[in-house]
């Protein structure tokens, strides 16, 4: 793919986007929602995201399993929605989770072209012992596809460490288009944005994946390159939930409203969210139930259950969804949900 194609979605990257990681619906018995599915990606357009990543970790990485075979149905379903239901002229993402060893990664990221997808999110998990020299191969093969988004995921849920060489030489493949940084890991957020900053490319956009740290994120400009580095957006599981709000967050950082001090408070009050959501004190184990029994309280998914029976809310998580629910109101969509979700699932 020319660089003069990538344009429009380098651009559109480089503008700052609120791109949410798409959850998947399930009723109790774990059986698949289409219903529900489809009208959660209506939220997510009404409520002014950039984009939507499909078939990430949100939407469980279990759709790919044999006994589920959801990767399919689930990217397909999404990607026909948005294009069916948009009403806007503005650009959107449209990204699509891809994992695996170069052959299954191959065949997701084709899958995804045809399905009218922009750009791959592109998870190393499974190539967790390779060398560099392999990992960045694997890397440039998807490249060849669709545009590549790099994905610093968090060891806890499944990623990998990654040196400074590593990034500094990922971001001279060609069809590279942003890089999504989720270590969880200031130190390591550091080597990405110098990797960066010293290759002198402006035509890679970061996305903040720290849920929790989002705000300091955006807010901050890394000394690295003549110009520093900064993250223009977000690419986040926290942000399915409060989609609206996160857009209202991000224009209000883009136009420099606020103080120092306010930032503070409000990044510690996101955090703080994100804490009863993610499930941290428990390594995690309920991030996925948590963000889909935030959705089933709103009435957008029929449930908090996940395709693998061990991930299910931890002990106290419901008390600290309560909680937080109570104290940050401001950083719900509750109101909006309800004026409109009966439209969303009319004629489903």
């Amino acid at each position: 793919m020319e660089n003069t194609e990538l344009l429009p979605l380098r651009s559109h990257l480089s503008a700052g986007q609120v791109i949410p990681a798409l959850p998947l619906a399930l009723r109790e018995d774990r059986s698949w929602s289409e219903r529900h599915q489809r009208a959660l990606v209506r939220y997510y357009l009404d409520a002014g995201a950039g984009g939507l990543a499909v078939g990430v970790h949100s939407t469980q990485f279990e759709i790919r399993d044999p006994d589920h075979q959801l990767f399919e149905p689930v990217l397909k379903l999404a990607s026909e929605e948005i294009d069916r239901y948009r009403n806007s002229e503005k650009p959107f993402a449209k990204i699509a989770g891809v994992c695996g060893e170069t052959n299954q990664a191959v065949a997701e990221a084709r899958y995804a072209l045809e399905h009218r997808y922009d750009a791959t999110l592109l998870s190393l998990s499974a190539l967790r012992e390779e060398s560099d020299e392999d990992l960045l191969q694997h890397c440039e093969r998807i490249a060849e596809i669709l545009p590549v988004i790099g994905f610093y995921l968090q060891p806890a849920i499944g990623g990998r460490s990654y040196s400074f060489d590593f990034w500094r030489r990922f971001v001279e493949i060609e069809n590279v288009v942003a890089i999504k940084v989720a270590p969880f890991d200031r130190y390591a957020t550091l080597d990405v944005a110098r990797a960066l900053g010293e290759s002198g490319r402006s035509d890679i956009s970061l996305y903040t994946g720290n849920d929790d740290n989002i705000i300091h994120d955006l807010l901050t400009r890394f000394p690295y390159g003549p110009e520093s580095v900064s993250f223009s957006g977000g690419l986040l599981g926290q942000w399915a939930i409060g989609t609206q709000k996160a857009v209202h967050l991000l224009e209000n950082i883009k136009s420099g409203a606020g103080t120092a001090a306010d930032w503070s408070k409000k990044n510690a009050e996101l955090t703080d969210l994100n804490s009863a959501i993610f499930d941290p004190g428990h390594d995690f184990a309920g991030c996925l139930s948590g963000m889909n029994e935030m959705l089933r309280r709103d009435g957008l998914v029929p449930s908090h259950a996940c395709l693998e029976p061990s991930e299910v809310l931890s002990a106290g998580q419901k008390e600290e969804l309560d909680r937080v629910s109570a104290a940050y109101p401001q950083w719900l969509d509750t109101e909006f949900i309800a004026a409109n979700r009966e439209r969303w699932f009319s004629e489903i």
